[in-house]
């Protein structure tokens, strides 16, 4: 018995020495953008990936929060410095920084969301169907509108977010199409996606011309958005992570744009040896983008429009209804 217990217990511990090499032999890293990671928009959805791969993995993620551009490609190269073998890049802005990096760095494996034009054989870039989601929340604006007017107030004025308020437009026009669409974007610098009083000032001048639904697609810029929509007793709806719980009972809806699940898989890939360069495209289909409901705008979706908003992702689903994707003909046809 005591030579099984000696066995036993030898075997014990060389499976955990096993586990802990294979936890060793990844060393995670993400670059977060301008805002913080606590921005309670599209930063806070991919910390919210990284979060649940610590949880369920306890490996520690190796973290920095860009402030000014110049850190993004320091920051990566710190990260491939410091011994990480997968980096993670937020955003569309990091795209040259981690291009370059990935170069240098042939034996480091590293992702990017929002990114879908680059090219490396060690670099895995995810896109989305924003254009499907925003059609969720636009078919919810119009059902939720008394006015017959809703608007849109985007961030940077790109295509990406052209994208997004195309999508929302068609969704709305599939319920009314005598709707009045209000759009608006915050700038043309990346100072438009931290910018709430711009984003308040806006959604005012929409609300005083009849608005009374405001989607945001607009980074750190929505908090001034949904604040003037809650104070003016009007809805907001909010993206990327669900934001129904920053003003409840005055956001609608969120579209979520799930980067969260771009964050753990990659990470998650990375860990378990099946890491792949390419693209990676999330739509409805893939669980990529939805719409949000819990009880903070539990009593704002009638049945009605439950059942609606369901239909149209069914649709968009079966192929019935194709969302047009302002990317690819800079053109919007609703």
């Amino acid at each position: 018995m005591t030579k099984f217990i000696k066995m036993l217990a030898a075997g014990i511990g060389a499976m955990a020495m096993m586990i802990g090499a294979a936890v060793a032999d990844i060393k995670p890293a993400v670059v977060y953008d301008m805002g913080g990671k606590f921005d309670k928009s599209f930063n806070e959805g991919v910390w919210n990936g990284v979060k649940k791969f610590t949880e369920e993995t306890g490996i520690e993620v190796m973290e920095f929060e860009v402030t000014n551009p110049n850190q993004r490609e320091q920051a990566m190269q710190r990260m491939a410095e410091r011994g990480a073998t997968i980096v993670l890049g937020v955003g569309f802005a990091q795209a040259d920084a981690i291009a370059k990096v990935a170069a240098e760095y042939p034996d480091v494996q590293f992702s990017i969301i929002d990114v879908g034009w680059l090219d490396a054989p060690n670099l895995r870039q995810y896109v989305f169907k924003e254009h499907e989601g925003s059609y969720l929340v636009g078919v919810a604006a119009a059902m939720a509108s008394k006015s017959g007017k809703v608007g849109f107030i985007g961030g940077m004025d790109i295509p990406l977010i052209s994208k997004f308020a195309c999508g929302y437009v068609g969704g709305v026009k599939s319920v009314n199409a005598g709707a009045t669409v209000y759009q608006n974007m915050t700038g043309t610098t990346p100072s438009a996606w931290n910018d709430p009083a711009k984003g308040a000032e806006l959604t005012k001048s929409q609300i005083d011309r009849g608005a009374d639904v405001v989607y945001h697609a607009a980074g750190g810029t929505g908090m001034g958005v949904i604040q003037a929509a809650a104070d003016a007793g009007k809805l907001a709806i909010g993206v990327d992570s669900n934001q129904n719980g920053i003003a409840p009972g005055s956001v609608l809806t969120s579209m979520l744009k799930r980067v969260d699940v771009a964050a753990y898989e990659t990470f998650m890939d990375a860990k378990n040896g099946s890491f792949s360069a390419g693209l990676h495209t999330l739509g409805v289909a893939e669980g990529g983008v939805d719409w949000a409901l819990d009880d903070n705008n539990a009593s704002l979706v009638s049945a009605e429009m439950k059942a609606a908003i369901e239909q149209a992702r069914a649709d968009i689903l079966s192929g019935k209804v194709t969302v047009h994707n302002f990317e690819s003909d800079s053109n919007c046809p609703y």
